[in-house]
């Protein structure tokens, strides 16, 4: 269904509902609805999806990249999500349009990063991967448990968050925005553009098959 800007407002106030913007992260990041939380079709939408809203019958509203509500309200049904009121129409240009605020999320290279003065960072990948390797004094925060993490993080300072690539850094960055943690700053590439950049202090690489 079709909505206004005026619709998905109601919504957020009156039903609960979370907006679920599924363009790429790039995107997202440039340019996003207050509260909004991204998880990009491009990626392992689905899986993602049934981590972050641990309830099926959460209510949803869609922000798309055009031409892509209808893909991602089927993957959605598919995995049970039932509850989607429907998608902004003209997406976040129509919240332009309708003078309303957008906020972003700020993005560093790796090696931006590396100029950094004692950088503190979230890593937010499985636990298996950062016991592989991690840049040293990084605190693993698994985007998979996303609701045990407010607890051990900071609202003040500027925090770094990466992944694996970038697409979970954005997810967890733009959950976290949504809950009051408007301090953090996606890596773009994730760690593997760490690795690469050679800027970096690494535990040591443990093979993951070594920890089964």
């Amino acid at each position: 269904r079709k909505l206004a800007v005026e619709d998905v407002e109601r919504l957020v106030k009156e039903e609960n509902a979370i907006v679920l913007d599924t363009r790429d992260a790039g995107d997202f990041a440039a340019g996003l609805i207050p509260g909004s939380y991204n998880i990009g079709l491009s990626g392992k939408f689905a899986s993602w999806v049934g981590v972050v809203f641990r309830d099926v019958k959460q209510p949803l509203v869609l922000v798309n990249a055009p031409g892509t509500e209808e893909e991602a309200a089927i993957r959605l049904a598919r995995i049970g999500f039932d509850h989607t009121f429907g998608y902004l129409e003209g997406g976040v240009e129509a919240w332009k349009r309708a003078e309303r605020d957008l906020e972003k999320i700020d993005s560093v290279t790796a090696a931006e990063l590396a100029d950094v003065s004692s950088p503190k960072i979230y890593d937010v990948r499985k636990q298996s991967e950062y016991d592989s390797q991690h840049v040293v004094d990084a605190l693993n925060l698994p985007l998979d448990y996303w609701w045990e993490q407010t607890e051990k993080m900071t609202p003040d300072g500027t925090v770094y968050v990466h992944c694996a690539g970038g697409y979970r850094s954005m997810v967890f960055a733009s959950i976290m925005r949504a809950k009051g943690f408007k301090n953090l700053v996606n890596v773009a590439g994730g760690f593997k553009a760490i690795q690469e950049s050679g800027e970096f202090e690494l535990s040591e690489f443990v093979c993951p098959t070594t920890m089964l």
